[in-house]
């Protein structure tokens, strides 16, 4: 006998194998952000930021040292980001703007004008290609005299932001038509503050993480109201802005009423108060704050009210969802005297529960776990709980740690294969309207703790070359093929023949420059012993 999710997923399969393609609307594009790619780090005028900042005072925490002064010098190397992203067939690409590349101090009393032309410069070049920008406001590159004054936890922020959002819509709102105004709020409010790691360095998990989630809703709705005043009846552009949203499923059945509150907690703090009919906090969240807050000895809850105006202001200011997607987790319950700890990005002593990863996920070579039905049951979840909204996969990707140089990197092909077809499913079968999908990332990244350890790259970048050069991988080669198709019936020929050409262009790197080092050292020394 056959079970009835086997049944269920034959029925799928029947329906829909034979239509692979993709809807006309739905578009295939790469992101990367500024201080992952670009260097240039005090460059032309450019300001410090609290990355540039932490790199430089806390050296130790990071692997190897790393920094991204240089990282994939995109400062300099941004035709080549064009040129692979245009070879690819890229429908859009994802990048960030760096805050004080364009206000050093993060103020509008002085402008840099260099960083403004560098990133009007991308634009154009992009459009050339027929590649739409969709531009990020804020990935982590706070002016550190903002940071100074408070960074996120400080109210003032909110209109901070504004302005600074004003001087980039200046700049661009006639070219660009989808922004995100910020980028992982949740890794900027909960992981900086309940663990301390991250830029700023500072660890306050009881107050910071709930004042900052507060204040980046209200200057992202900030921002979105302006525009709506002073862009939009002229340039129409869309805004949103990129959640990490982290999927929890029940680890038991037990665990149902938990899983909900565990994605109100993880999702819900950075969503419902912009994509709800009713705005404001999740109504679980606030209640579970207050009962908690109070056990605590506070005579108010830590997670910081709205008022009805700040409800109202923030309340549906995002014309589609964005979303960032690489993990998938379950719930349960703490058992006495298990220490919940931190959460992934978020914490977790309020619900005094455990995540675990699922049993039937594969590690492969990531550094996550892949659970491909995750999207789709993370998409239908979305659905769901704010209706039937676009939403723009803004990343998802495969990043794992090597020191190989290896362009075949057949698991990461194999993950967008298997990410793409449950996003598929979750179009055709489930009737989620999903607009676009974005690979993190174009090219290898500064993955800030991990520095250069991890690869995420669809484009490998030799860092050990002045220019550093790009080169692509399988898994670009497949997503080319897939752009081109419209589709996922594409035949394995496609892109491992282009693999293959390239092996043979440059030469088939085996390993590391390292291990080439060492042979070259040898094949030298054998060549002295044979002439003397």
């Amino acid at each position: 006998m056959f079970s009835r999710r086997t049944l269920v997923l034959c029925a799928i399969l029947v329906t829909c194998r034979a239509d692979l393609t993709f809807p006309e609307h739905f578009k295939l594009g790469a992101a990367t952000s500024s201080y992952q790619i670009e260097g240039g780090w005090n460059a032309d005028g450019k300001g410090e930021s609290i990355w540039d900042r932490f790199v430089h005072e806390n050296s130790a925490d990071i692997k190897s040292g790393a920094t991204g002064d240089v990282a994939a010098d995109s400062y300099h190397q941004w035709r080549e980001d064009v040129r692979i992203a245009a070879n690819m067939g890229l429908q859009f690409y994802r990048f960030s703007i760096s805050w004080p590349r364009i206000l050093p101090t993060g103020f509008t009393d002085k402008i840099n004008q260099a960083g403004v032309k560098y990133y009007s410069d991308l634009i154009d070049a992009l459009l050339a290609e027929d590649i739409q920008p969709i531009v990020t406001m804020y990935h982590w590159e706070m002016p550190v005299k903002i940071q100074d004054l408070g960074g996120w936890t400080n109210p003032l922020i909110v209109n901070w932001f504004g302005d600074y959002a004003r001087v980039i819509f200046s700049q661009y709102a006639d070219r660009v038509k989808t922004w995100l105004t910020i980028n992982e709020a949740i890794a900027i409010c909960d992981l900086a503050f309940n663990k301390g790691h991250y830029a700023p360095k500072i660890k306050e998990p009881e107050f910071a993480p709930f004042l900052c989630n507060k204040h980046i809703l209200l200057a992202h709705a900030t921002a979105y109201r302006i525009y709506d005043r002073e862009f939009r009846p002229k340039y129409k552009a869309r805004i949103s802005l990129a959640n990490f949203d982290l999927w929890i499923k029940p680890a038991t059945e037990n665990d149902t009423e938990l899983a909900d509150l565990g994605r109100q907690h993880a999702i819900g703090r950075y969503s419902y108060p912009i994509f709800s009919k009713q705005g404001g906090w999740p109504p679980s969240i606030e209640k579970l704050m207050l009962q908690y807050s109070l056990g605590q000895g506070y005579q108010y809850s830590r997670l910081p009210p709205f008022t009805k105006d700040e409800i109202e202001f923030v309340k549906g200011t995002a014309d589609f969802y964005g979303i960032n997607h690489y993990i998938t987790s379950l719930i349960r319950s703490a058992k006495p005297g298990e220490d919940p700890g931190i959460w992934v990005l978020t914490g977790s002593p309020e619900l005094n529960a455990i995540l675990e990863f699922p049993t039937n996920s594969k590690v492969a070579n990531s550094i996550f776990p892949v659970y491909p039905e995750g999207i789709r049951q993370q998409l239908s979840w979305i659905k769901q709980e704010y209706g039937d909204i676009d939403i723009l996969i803004t990343e998802n990707g495969f990043g794992y740690s090597t020191n190989d140089y290896e362009l075949n990197d057949v698991d990461r092909t194999k993950f967008f294969k298997e990410y793409l077809e449950q996003v598929l499913l979750s179009i055709k079968v489930d009737n989620v309207s999903v607009i676009g999908y974005t690979a993190w990332s174009l090219i290898d990244t500064f993955e800030w703790l991990d520095g250069y350890t991890i690869k995420f790259g669809i484009h490998e970048v030799d860092f050990s070359h002045p220019n550093r050069t790009r080169t692509p991988r399988t898994s670009a080669h497949y997503l080319a093929c897939v752009i081109r198709a419209r589709s996922l019936d594409v035949p394995d020929h496609c892109y491992k023949d282009k693999y293959l050409a390239d092996r043979a262009r440059i030469g088939y790197r085996s390993g590391s420059h390292k291990i080439q080092a060492v042979l070259f050292i040898n094949i030298l020394l054998i060549a002295i012993i044979i002439c003397v």
